[in-house]
């Protein structure tokens, strides 16, 4: 299965699950405002993390969801970390389904910054999930 792992990060907690779970995958960990965040093939398992800021997504993530092609993406798998709400899920969701991208019902979340545990667990996620 070829992965990518794009996320959108303002205080490094998303980050943080987003380079646990490339490096389970064996692929960078890549910012959605990064130039090289742009998918150059089909993808069979796209990670995609971000989480809520002030009720909504990052206007970065949302641009970033909107460039991309149904057709290149098999299936996007979501993680995030918040304070309070897993609302991101279903923003996520939506935003991806708009596109043409099947979202897979499981999803990764942790409350605020992951623990060394809870890393570990976003690794063992992303073998799962991967397959």
């Amino acid at each position: 299965m070829k992965c990518a792992v794009r996320y959108c990060s303002r205080s490094g907690n998303t980050r943080l699950l987003a380079e646990a779970i490339a490096e389970e995958l064996g692929v960078p960990a890549v910012s959605v405002d990064a130039p090289e965040a742009k998918l150059s093939g089909h993808i069979d398992v796209l990670f995609i993390g971000g989480a809520l800021y002030v009720y909504g997504l990052d206007k970065k993530l949302v641009s970033y969801i909107r460039t991309l092609d149904g057709d290149m993406v098999g299936r996007a798998v979501l993680f995030s970390t918040t304070w309070l709400s897993k609302h991101s899920f279903d923003l996520m969701r939506k935003e991806l389904e708009a596109r043409g991208i099947v979202v897979a019902e499981r999803t990764f979340y942790a409350k605020n910054k992951p623990s060394a545990e809870r890393l570990k667990e976003a690794k063992a996620f992303a073998d799962d999930m991967a397959k």
